[in-house]
Order: structure tokens, then sequence, then C-alpha cells
């Protein structure tokens, strides 16, 4: 019996539309990187991107669960010296919550190249509306 591997010919990229009110954040990013990695299709190969393109609607209303997550803090480093900077989940979920939704999914891909042409399909909205009416998506319950 061969290994099934897809071509990139095989490959059909679908939308989705998620509404991410009252949704858990790693619940959401885990779902969410299933699908930009093609886990979900019977079609999955390790080495190639055969996921889907998914929209995350409603991110301000996303939930922050576990005790105390609202307060602990996130690191990141500007490259600079002295450029250590750091915020707290709470804070970065009123200011930019597309940042906060963006950085749990791309946690959860593969950290080389191929994660990052995965992560490159999603797009995260503070709001109801987002302007790809036009590649009809799928709305998708989680």
């Amino acid at each position: 019996m061969r290994t099934y591997t897809a071509k990139p010919k095989d490959i059909t990229r679908k939308w989705f539309v998620i509404d991410a009110s009252g949704q858990p954040l790693g619940r959401l990013a885990a779902r969410v990187s299933t699908i930009l990695r093609g886990k979900h299709k019977p079609m999955f190969t390790p080495h190639m991107d055969t996921g889907d393109h998914v929209i995350i609607i409603n991110a301000e209303k996303i939930v922050l669960t576990g005790r105390g997550k609202p307060d602990e803090k996130i690191y990141w480093h500007t490259q600079y010296p002295g450029g250590l900077r750091s915020t707290t989940y709470g804070k970065m979920l009123e200011q930019t919550p597309e940042k906060l939704v963006m950085r749990a999914v791309k946690g959860m891909l593969p950290h080389n190249t191929l994660g990052a042409q995965m992560l490159r399909k999603l797009r995260v909205y503070k709001g109801p509306e987002h302007p790809h009416q036009a590649q009809q998506p799928e709305v998708l319950e989680i």
C-alpha cells in the first residue's frame, strides 16, 4: 500500500467565517489552527499547506478563561537593545483584540515558513463586519 501525498493541483481551498463571541481564546485558536493547517481534510499532508481560509469576526467579544488570565503578562522583544516590551492579556483584549487572536493561533501552527504561509490565510476583525463577501464564506459553528 502506498502513502497518499497531496499535490498542489488537488488542493481546493474553502472560506470559513467563525464568530468569536463568547468563545474561550485557547479553544478557538486550537480549532482555527486545525482548519488553517488542513488536518480536518482526508487529504492532509504534513509537509504541504492543504488548509482553508478563516475569517474571525467579533474578536473583541472573546473570553479569557482561567483564574488571573486577564492579569497575565505577554512579552515580546523589538530586536533593539533594551527592547523588551510587555502588556497584559486584559489590556491587549481591550486595545487590539485582533493581535491577541493572531498571536494565539500563530503559537499553535508550525514554527517555520510553512506556518507563516498558513497564518496568511487568517483574517481577524474586531466587529461583525468583514470585506470578504465575494469569497462566499461558509459559517462554521464551534
